[in-house]
C-alpha cells in the first residue's frame, strides 16, 4: 500500500499553528473539529499569545513543543508561512496542510512567494498540501482526523474525494451528510504546490478503506501522469470527475482544421474517456452517481426494468433509460404471463410495469420479483409515487424485502418524486443501501454511469502498433522546413510525409507550364483535380485553388489557365499547381493532431472535406493511440453509419482506415516538433487499396525561437 502521504492522512500527532482563541476563527474551528472529530492522537495548539486554547495548554513556536509532531496545520498571516515552514522543516515534521491564502491565486507576487514554500519543503522532504486549501480529513477511526473548518462532522465512508475549490468545501460536506454519503477522506488541495490530485489518486489506489474517488476538478497540472495513473485504477475501482472550465476561447487563433476543432472541451474529455474515469455535468450529479456506486453492485449489461405506480413518472423514466444510452429491457414470456395472472386487471405489465396507484404492498412484492427474477434485466428503477389510498411503509417494506430475498447483483435504484425524508418508511431502502432519487431522470444517469464504467473495465486494453516505415525520407523533409524556417510543410512534401509512412496517396504531379502540363496528362488518367501549389495558402478551396472532375484535356487546360489568372498576381512568379488522380466514390474523412499545450498531442478522426468545420463531426483521442482507441476513435463519430454502409451504399473498409490512423500516430511519436497536421480528406472505399489521402498539411513547431537551429535539427534527429 502507497504510504508517501501517510505524514499527511494518517498522523500520531498534529500541530495547529495559528491556532485561535476567539471562537469563528478558522484557527479555533480546526482545533475544535480535531477536538469534537476525537482525534485519535496527540493536538498541540501553537500561538505565541496565548497559553491555553480549547483547555489545551498552547505552544509559542512548534520547537517548543516537547513531543514529535507529524503533521502541522498552518493558519497564520501569508508573510509568516516561509519562517514557520522553516520551523517545522526543524523540528521534523512530516506533513503541512497550509489553509492561509494570498500566494498564487492572486498573482506574481503571491506566485513567487509560493514558489519559496515549495523551496523549504523540498529542503527537508516534507509533503504540503495548499496553500489557501480548506483541509483535510480522514474517518478511519484508528485516527479520525477532521482537520477542516467545516461546521459539519463527516459520516465514515468509502468515498475519497478531493476539491479543487476549497470554497466547495463545506457544502460538500453538509450535502454529503444529507443523504448519508460517507467519505474515507477529503482533500481540499487548493492551489497544489506540492501535492496534487495526482498525488492523491495514487495514494487511493489501494487504499482498503476508499472504494470510490470523486473529483472536483479545474485544471490538470501533469495530465499525462494522470492518464498513467487513472487508466490503472478504474480497473479496480470508479473515478467519477465534475470538471469546470469548458471553454472554446483561443481556438479562432489556431489555423488548422484539427487545431480549431480541438478548441473546445476536448482534451479533458479524450483524456477521461481514455482512462475509464466517469465525467459528469454537475457536483449534484457527482453525488448522485456515488449514492449508486457506492450502495449498489455494477450492473453487468444495459437492459433496464421500470416498476411505478403511475403511468406519467413510468414514461419520463423510459424516455431517461433511452435517451441516456440505456435500454428498455424485453420480458421473457413468463415473466409478463406472471405479472398479467398476479396483478390488478387494468396494471401494465410490459416494460414499464404500472401496477396502477390502487396497487400496494403485494403489487409491488409481484412486480419487484418478477423483474429480478427476469434474465432480461440488468438493472431496476422502482417508482413509488405515494398515493393516499395505500400504506406507505407497507409498499416499501414489501419492495425492501423482495429485493433482499433475491440477493442477485442486480442494482436496483428508487424513485418517490419527493422528499424520501416525507415518506413513512423511506428510512428502510437508506437500512438496506437502496438509493432514492426524486426524479427518475437522476435515477437513469446514474444508472448509465454505473454501465459505463462496467464496460471500461470488460473492455480490452489495446496495444501500440509499430509499422515498418521509411523514417529518413520524413526527417529530410522535416529537417529542411526547418532549416529554412518554414513553419508550413504543404502539397507534394507533405504528400511525401505521408508516403514515408505508408499511407496510400492519390498519385499527383507538379506542374508550372503548358508543356508540362500535358506531360502529367499523359501519365494520369482523367478525370482528375488542379490544386494551386502555394506553400503560403493554408486553406485552397477558401481561395479558389481547388479544381475538381476534370474529364478531358480541354478542361484541364482551362482550369490551368484560370488558375494562373487567378493566383499569377502582379510582381510574383506562379507558383505553379498540383494535377492528382481523382479518387471515385467512397467517403471523405479527416485524420488530424493539435499538440494541445495542456494534454499533449490529440488524434483526431471525422467525416471530411470542406464542410468539416461547420459539421464538427470529429473525434479526439490523446496520443499515442493503441489499436482499441482506433477503432473507438473511428466508431465514436455521428456519421460512423455511413462507413458501415447506407442506403444501398458500400461498407468502406474499416481495417485501412484504422491502419491509417496508427500509422500517423507513430508519425507523432516520431517527431514530437509537429505541432498540427490534417490530412483532409483520406477518402476511404469498400477496397482498401483504392483508400487514399488526397491532401495534407504539416505545420511545425517554430523551435528556432527558442533554441539554435542545429540543436532544432537534432531534435528532429
Amino acid at each position: 500500500m502507497n504510504t508517501s502521504l501517510d505524514g499527511i492522512f494518517r498522523p500520531k500527532s498534529i500541530a495547529v499553528i495559528g491556532a485561535s482563541t476567539k471562537k469563528g476563527a478558522i484557527g479555533r474551528e480546526i482545533l475544535h473539529n480535531l477536538i469534537e472529530g476525537e482525534f485519535n492522537g496527540k493536538v498541540f495548539p501553537v500561538n505565541p499569545k496565548a497559553t491555553v486554547i480549547h483547555s489545551i495548554k498552547c505552544y509559542s513556536t512548534i520547537l517548543d513543543v516537547p513531543d514529535a509532531v507529524d503533521l502541522a496545520i498552518i493558519i497564520t498571516p501569508r508573510d509568516h508561512v516561509k519562517s514557520i515552514l522553516e520551523q517545522c522543516g526543524e523540528k521534523g515534521v512530516k506533513g503541512v496542510v497550509v489553509i492561509t491564502a494570498g500566494f498564487k491565486e492572486i498573482g506574481e507576487e503571491g506566485a513567487k512567494k509560493e514558489l519559496e514554500l515549495v523551496e523549504v519543503i523540498k529542503r527537508y522532504g516534507m509533503r504540503m498540501v495548499g496553500p489557501n486549501c480548506f483541509g483535510v480529513l480522514n474517518t478511519d477511526p484508528e485516527y479520525s482526523m477532521n482537520a477542516t473548518f467545516s461546521k459539519t462532522m463527516p459520516i465514515p465512508g468509502m468515498v475519497g474525494i478531493m476539491s479543487q475549490s476549497g470554497a466547495l468545501g463545506e457544502a460538500i460536506l453538509d450535502y454529503a451528510n444529507s443523504i448519508n454519503l460517507g467519505f474515507s477522506m477529503f482533500v481540499s488541495v487548493g492551489n497544489k504546490a506540492d501535492i496534487s490530485g495526482n498525488d492523491l489518486l495514487a495514494y487511493w489506489e489501494d487504499d482498503p478503506n476508499t472504494s470510490l474517488i470523486l473529483l472536483y476538478l479545474e485544471n490538470f497540472g501533469d495530465p499525462r501522469r494522470f492518464t498513467k495513473i487513472a487508466r490503472s485504477i478504474t480497473r479496480k475501482k470508479p473515478i467519477v470527475a465534475v470538471k469546470a472550465g469548458r471553454t472554446a476561447a483561443g481556438a479562432a487563433a489556431i489555423s488548422s482544421h484539427t487545431g480549431v476543432l480541438a478548441g473546445l472541451d476536448v482534451g479533458a474529455e479524450a483524456i477521461f474517456e481514455q482512462c475509464g474515469v466517469l465525467r459528469v455535468a454537475t457536483v449534484d450529479e457527482l453525488f448522485d452517481v456515488a449514492l449508486a456506486f457506492i450502495n449498489q453492485p455494477v450492473p453487468k449489461g444495459d437492459r433496464i426494468a421500470v416498476i411505478t405506480n403511475a403511468g406519467g413518472p413510468g414514461i419520463l423514466a423510459t424516455d431517461a433509460v433511452e435517451s441516456v444510452g440505456l435500454k428498455m429491457a424485453k420480458f421473457e414470456k413468463k415473466t409478463e404471463e406472471y405479472l398479467r395472472k398476479n396483478l390488478l386487471p387494468i396494471a401494465a405489465v410490459k416494460n414499464p410495469v404500472d401496477v396502477i396507484a390502487a396497487g400496494g404492498p403485494e403489487s409491488y412484492r409481484v412486480a419487484v420479483d418478477a423483474v429480478f427474477s427476469d434474465k432480461n434485466v440488468d438493472g431496476v428503477i422502482v417508482i413509488f409515487v405515494p398515493p393516499v389510498v395505500v400504506d406507505h411503509r407497507a409498499v416499501i417494506n414489501a419492495i425492501v424485502e423482495t429485493i433482499e430475498k433475491h440477493k442477485n447483483d442486480k442494482p436496483v435504484l428508487g424513485c418517490f418524486m419527493s422528499e424520501a425524508a416525507e415518506i413513512a418508511g423511506s428510512e428502510q431502502m437508506a437500512k438496506h443501501k437502496i438509493p432514492i432519487y426524486t426524479f427518475p431522470e437522476s435515477a437513469a444517469r446514474a444508472m448509465w454511469t454505473m454501465v459505463r464504467h462496467q464496460r471500461w473495465r470488460d473492455r480490452p486494453e489495446g496495444k501500440i502498433v509499430e509499422y515498418n516505415i521509411d523514417k529518413k525520407k520524413a526527417q529530410r523533409i522535416i529537417t529542411k522546413a526547418i532549416k529554412a524556417k518554414k513553419e508550413n510543410i504543404l502539397g507534394e512534401e507533405a504528400l511525401d510525409i505521408l508516403e514515408a509512412y505508408g499511407i496510400k496517396m492519390a498519385k499527383s504531379i507538379k506542374v508550372k507550364t503548358p508543356k508540362e502540363l500535358k506531360e502529367a496528362a499523359k501519365k494520369l488518367s482523367f478525370p482528375v483535380v488542379l490544386k494551386i501549389d502555394d506553400p503560403t495558402i493554408s486553406h485552397k478551396t477558401d481561395v479558389g485553388g481547388v479544381i475538381t472532375d476534370l474529364r478531358t484535356q480541354s478542361e484541364l487546360e482551362d482550369a490551368f489557365k484560370t488558375m494562373k489568372k487567378r493566383f499569377g498576381r502582379k510582381g510574383k512568379s506562379f507558383s505553379g499547381v498540383i494535377v492528382q488522380q481523382m479518387v471515385r466514390g467512397g467517403v471523405e474523412t479527416i485524420i488530424g493532431m493539435h499538440d494541445d499545450p495542456s494534454f499533449g498531442p490529440l488524434m483526431m478522426f471525422g467525416l471530411g472535406g470542406i464542410y468539416v468545420e461547420v459539421m464538427k463531426d470529429v473525434s479526439f483521442k490523446v496520443h499515442p493511440l493503441t489499436d482499441y482507441d482506433a477503432e473507438e476513435i473511428i466508431k465514436s463519430v455521428k456519421g460512423y453509419p455511413l462507413l458501415t454502409g447506407f442506403r444501398g451504399y458500400p461498407a468502406v473498409n474499416i481495417k485501412i482506415l484504422q491502419e491509417t490512423i496508427l500509422r500517423l500516430s507513430q508519425l507523432v511519436t516520431d517527431f514530437p516538433v509537429l505541432k498540427s497536421f490534417d490530412v483532409n480528406p483520406f477518402i476511404v472505399t469498400s477496397e482498401a487499396s483504392q483508400s487514399k489521402a488526397v491532401d495534407a498539411r504539416f505545420v511545425i513547431e517554430l523551435v528556432w525561437k527558442d533554441v539554435n537551429l542545429s540543436q532544432a535539427t537534432r531534435i528532429v534527429e
